[in-house]
């Protein structure tokens, strides 16, 4: 069930929240951020029109350094999204914590998840020169979770609440060594929920229990990524590692394939092809622990895939990728074909290779 804030409401805390880190944290090379407050809140009402009004990071804001009370985290596996690179951040309000139970994770009032895209303009320095191209941030309001993209600017120097969502051309050098262009799209508020759906209403897809059981590194050394909120006291319910289900990267060569199939699947398509999902209809379920092989596609006719299924008829053939509906769709780009239909522009073709491979190792 769904657990509400028993002080402040939203808007307060958030107000709060950029007052105390104004305070902590070095001042953002954008603009003065008390000014800043006092206009963004004239209606006492969130979004905030400009990113560094939250003050989730300190110092020059394209830097992407976390304040102290903002804590980094990342999925096993990614979803892909044309190739972006991505930064993850969750805020809790003070006092608060998210409560795990039945291996899920219910998040309190206030939340703010914060993930930002960008592109390295070489692929083979990926830490070097970067620009950003959006950050999306998931608030838990008073009426459940909202989504509200942010787009930067050229000057890397801020990003502005874009509702309607953008078009934005990105160029880059690949791992290739080959010069890239992608016409980057960032979604409009409506359509975050075509992705973030469960049972009709927006819920986050990255910060499942099973996508956050594993290691990553912090400031204060390498540690289970649920360990660490808990032993900072903003998590309720964690029972060890071994107690609660967990995923592998699929970009991992050297693990199993059927384990790094699944984990694809699970992270790029479930949120969508599950129970609660909105194409729980057509009865194909990937989320990373379906074991019957019906419900993953094999021998199996589609609902209603439409031009989506082109001249095929199941949407796994066992060892015959090439004529399967799932790397069909997967290896399109066009509207009706398309799978996911939202989130890329570009073919995948590490993924739609990993499921080929997968396909075709069935017997």
């Amino acid at each position: 069930m769904k657990r509400t804030k028993i002080t402040w409401s939203l808007s307060i805390s958030l107000a709060i929240l950029m007052l105390v880190l104004a305070c902590k944290s070095e001042p953002s090379t954008t603009s003065s951020p008390v000014p800043a407050l006092e206009e963004e809140l004239a209606d006492g009402k969130f979004p905030y029109q400009r990113l560094s009004t939250y003050g989730f990071f300190a110092g020059e804001l394209k830097e992407l350094t976390p304040v102290d009370e903002v804590i980094p985290y990342q999925p096993a596996s990614s979803l892909f999204t044309d190739y972006a690179l991505k930064s993850r951040f969750v805020f809790f309000p003070a006092g608060e914590k998210a409560i795990l139970a039945s291996n899920e994770l219910d998040f309190p009032e206030g939340t703010v998840l914060i993930k930002n895209f960008y592109y390295p303009v070489d692929f083979s320095k990926p830490e070097q020169d970067r620009r950003i191209i959006e950050t999306r941030l998931l608030i838990n309001s008073e009426t459940g979770w909202e989504a509200f993209p942010y787009i930067w600017n050229d000057s890397q120097t801020e990003a502005i609440l874009k509702v309607v969502g953008g078009e934005i051309q990105v160029d880059f050098i690949d791992h290739e060594g080959k010069d890239q262009v992608i016409n980057y799209l960032v979604p409009n508020k409506n359509q975050c929920k075509t992705c973030h759906n469960k049972n009709e209403s927006l819920a986050p897809i990255g910060v499942k229990v099973q996508h956050l059981n594993n290691e990553l590194e912090f400031k204060s050394g390498k540690s289970n990524q649920l360990a660490h909120w808990a032993e900072l006291g903003k998590l309720e319910g964690f029972e060890g590692a071994a107690a609660h289900p967990s995923m592998i990267n699929y970009e991992d060569k050297n693990l199993p394939l059927d384990d790094r199939a699944m984990a694809y699947l699970d992270i790029n398509c479930s949120h969508c092809h599950s129970a609660e999902g909105p194409a729980s209809t057509s009865g194909l379920f990937l989320t990373y622990d379906q074991t019957d092989p019906r419900k993953l596609g094999v021998n199996k006719i589609p609902v209603a895939a439409g031009n989506g299924a082109g001249t095929f008829d199941f949407d796994i053939v066992p060892g015959k990728a090439d004529e399967s509906i799932l790397t069909h769709r997967m290896n399109s780009t066009e509207v009706g074909i398309a799978m996911p239909e939202l989130g890329r522009t570009t073919v995948h073709k590490e993924g739609v290779q990993l499921i080929k491979d997968w396909i075709n190792s069935m017997q």
